[in-house]
């Protein structure tokens, strides 16, 4: 099945005092959706007012990008947290990033966790719980973006939010449809247009190769190709290009 229309978003705003990472801006004209840093696992404030700036200025929707209080990791570690206490620190993110969009003239407009907390809540229910109340609590109209078939894209349609499905470009999955960890050879692609082509074939027809071979139907609104990763800009481009070149437009899913 064919989809007409697709959001590419990417994690934006990532870069912490003197430590650069990614090319924000050179990003902000290619995808649609920015995947804001709240300061938590990465970004200082300035970056974050800066790329809200730059996205309002591209009219790219803005959407927090929340994690674990784990700057040291990058937000990769999974920490064990009292379900208050997370439900807290989603807010707290949120909140921080509406902040600096309300300078910009914007607003956040979905929540998208980060990392090894992304991981967590594709099972983990109770972390998963605590993140949708989080969501719920501050704002009920935003949206939510996740894994497919994750615990925590069903407990957000349980509690009324507006869910948005994710795909991975330059991620391999496993045969269960999740992402397969980091620490694995082979979990990361690096070739634009080896990523392209296994997008469009994901947009066309709904199906992906997992690492095994074994061919799995992914269901994506979006698709996230990481800005921190090596020739992101030109893999983004590729992407961009093969999407429109099949027909598929590439807008945002929150207009």
């Amino acid at each position: 099945m064919t989809v007409q229309r697709i959001d590419l978003n990417s994690d934006l705003g990532e870069s912490l005092g003197t430590w650069e990472l990614g090319n924000d801006e050179a990003m902000l004209d290619i995808v649609t959706s920015a995947n804001v840093a709240c300061g938590f696992h990465a970004g200082d404030s300035l970056t974050l007012m800066r790329t809200c700036a730059q996205a309002a200025e591209r009219g790219v929707v803005v959407g927090a990008q929340v994690g674990y209080r784990d700057l040291a990791g990058f937000g990769r570690r999974f920490i064990d947290m009292d379900p208050d206490e997370l439900t807290a620190d989603v807010v707290y993110q949120i909140g921080a990033l509406e902040a600096m969009c309300r300078v910009a003239g914007v607003r956040v407009e979905y929540v998208k966790p980060h990392g090894a907390l992304y991981n967590a809540i594709v099972q983990h229910e109770e972390q998963a719980s605590a993140v949708v109340a989080a969501v719920v609590a501050i704002d009920p109209s935003l949206h939510v973006m996740g894994l497919p078939g994750s615990a925590f894209l069903r407990l957000a349609e349980e509690a009324g939010l507006s869910t948005v499905a994710e795909a991975f470009a330059d991620r391999a999955y496993t045969p269960e449809g999740h992402l397969v960890s980091r620490r694995e050879p082979g979990a990361v692609l690096h070739d634009p247009e080896t990523v392209a082509a296994r997008m469009v074939r994901l947009a066309t027809e709904g199906r992906i190769t997992a690492i095994d071979g074994t061919e799995i139907e992914v269901r994506a609104d979006s698709i996230c190709t990481h800005g921190d990763s090596p020739g992101a800009v030109e893999m983004a481009r590729a992407l961009r290009t093969a999407l429109t070149g099949a027909g598929i437009e590439i807008a945002a899913f929150a207009r």
